[in-house]
Formats: structure tokens, sequence, C-alpha cells
């Protein structure tokens, strides 16, 4: 290669890093400002205080589950079918601050939906509730999955929140149904403190979140053709997740009771349900390659 050659790639390579580098400080602002927007959720709290001073482990782990969350979320609007750098960076102005409403909105759902029994803001704020934190910590990394899949691809605003409102749902009924094949009441174990719980539901919720995402990214191709792919994904996942539970139980937990080792000692075995955890995960990804 001669040097105008090679000054030619260096050029190329310093207008991708300049738009890398302004895409970049664009989502880390709408990082910040997400940041910002999460001492709302619980009004009235010393976010600072909480963290720094009184070492507060629940709420750190829903901080960190938010922020990886929203994260993942705005990933969303820069991998996108934008085929220039002007639309490249319209699609974060437009869908960046979209994504941060999405995930407030989520939180404000799932604290009455899904962890419907209780208050979350007392468990995780007076009680230092651990086993809450990082359910809700996995609930925010399982929305922004589902945020990432309904912005990515060729799509409107419309199809995108349609898609949002589906992977809600599909969280809220998956939590219903494994709550209702467990052998134990899933909210009074989280309720207690019980960690090992709280870390096995959580990788249900990521699970879930990322089969969501593998179910609805892409383009749009038409709402017939997407949402019968979308039902049998989910149909498929809800099947697997029994079965995931029972590999534990009876391939990974030789001799041992998953049940057991969860409610029914003394101190829970928060390694039995970050095992557990890690399986749902695993098998959503395994699930979202094979269909793809």
């Amino acid at each position: 290669m001669d040097g105008a050659g090679f000054a030619g790639w260096l050029k190329i390579l310093g207008g991708w890093s300049a738009v890398a580098a302004g895409l970049l400080l664009g989502t880390i602002a709408l990082l910040i400002i997400g940041r910002g927007i999460f001492v709302l959720i619980y009004p009235g709290c010393n976010i600072r205080k909480e963290l720094v001073e009184k070492d507060n482990l629940a709420l750190a782990l829903t901080l960190a589950g938010y922020i990886l969350g929203l994260a993942i979320a705005l990933g969303g609007s820069l991998i996108g079918p934008s085929l220039t750098v002007k639309q490249t960076f319209y699609d974060l102005l437009i869908y960046g601050p979209l994504a941060l409403f999405m995930m407030i909105l989520s939180h404000i759902i799932n604290d009455r939906v899904i962890l419907r029994h209780f208050d979350n803001k007392k468990e995780i704020i007076e009680d230092q509730n651990s086993g809450t934190g990082i359910v809700v910590a996995g609930n925010h990394v399982a929305m922004g999955l589902v945020v990432f899949g309904a912005l990515s691809g060729e799509g409107s605003l419309v199809t995108a929140l349609v898609f949002w409102l589906l992977g809600q749902l599909a969280l809220v009924l998956v939590t219903l149904f494994y709550n209702a094949i467990l052998p134990f009441d899933l909210h009074k174990e989280i309720e207690r403190d019980n960690v090992a719980v709280g870390v096995a539901f959580s990788g249900v919720l990521v699970a879930t979140g990322n089969i969501v995402r593998y179910a609805i990214q892409g383009d749009f191709v038409s709402w017939e053709q997407d949402l019968i792919f979308f039902g049998g994904v989910m149909v498929f996942g809800a099947i697997a997740l029994p079965l995931a539970r029972f590999v534990v139980d009876k391939f990974i937990l030789i001799g041992r009771n998953l049940t057991d080792e969860l409610v029914n000692q003394e101190k829970p075995n928060i390694g039995a349900g970050a095992i557990e955890a890690i399986v749902y995960v695993a098998l959503s990804f395994l699930i979202g390659w094979s269909l793809h």
C-alpha cells in the first residue's frame, strides 16, 4: 500500500472514530439522564446516602440492574437499520428518550403486577431486602433486552410500542406460570429476604427478556407473521422453563433437592439459586440461536 492509500485509510478510520465517539457520548449523556430519573422511582430517598453511607446492597443491585438494562435498551437505537450517520444520530435522539420512558414505565408496571404483594420501595429502602433488589435488577435487565428487540430492525414507532407491550405481558405471564410450578410461594420467600430464591427468579426474568428479544428483533414483516412467530417462541420458552428446573434438580445438583436447597434449610443456598438462574439464561441463548 502506498503512502496515499495509507493516508486514505487513516482518514476513513478517523471518520469512523469520530462518529463512534459522538454516538458514545450521546449514549453516556442519556445514561446520566437516566440515572437522574432513577431518583424519581424512590421519591424522598437520599440515593447517595443509601449507597455509600448505609451500604444498602438491595438498592445497589437495583441501580446496577437499571444501568445495565438502560445501556442494553439504548443499544437498540444504535444498531438499527440507519443507512447514514445523520439517521443514526436522529434515531438515538428519538428512540433514546423513548427507551428511558419504557424503562421507567416498566418498573412501575412490574412494581404493581409482578411484585404486587408487597411494597418494593419499603423492601429495598427500609428493609434492605437483597432478595427483592436482585429481582428488580433482573427485571430492569429483562426490560432492557425487550426494548432492545423492539427498537432494533426496520419498523415504526407503533411496532416498537406494541412489541414492548407484548414483552411486558410476556414477563407477567411467565412470572405467574413460574410461581404456579414452584412447590413454594415465590412472593413469600422474596419478602422474607430469601436471596437464593430472588437470584433464581431474577434468572427467569432475564431469560424471558432475552427470549422476547429474539422473538421481536429484526425487520417488521407483517402483523400476522410477526405475532404468530412471537407467540410460538414464547410458548416454546414457557415449555422449556420447567425443563430447565428439572435439569438443575436432577443433573447438576446430583443427590440434592433444589427446593430443599432454596427454601427448606436454615440458610438458603444462594449458589443453588445462581446455578438455576444461569441455566435459565443459558437456555434462553440456546433457544434464540436455534431459532435464528
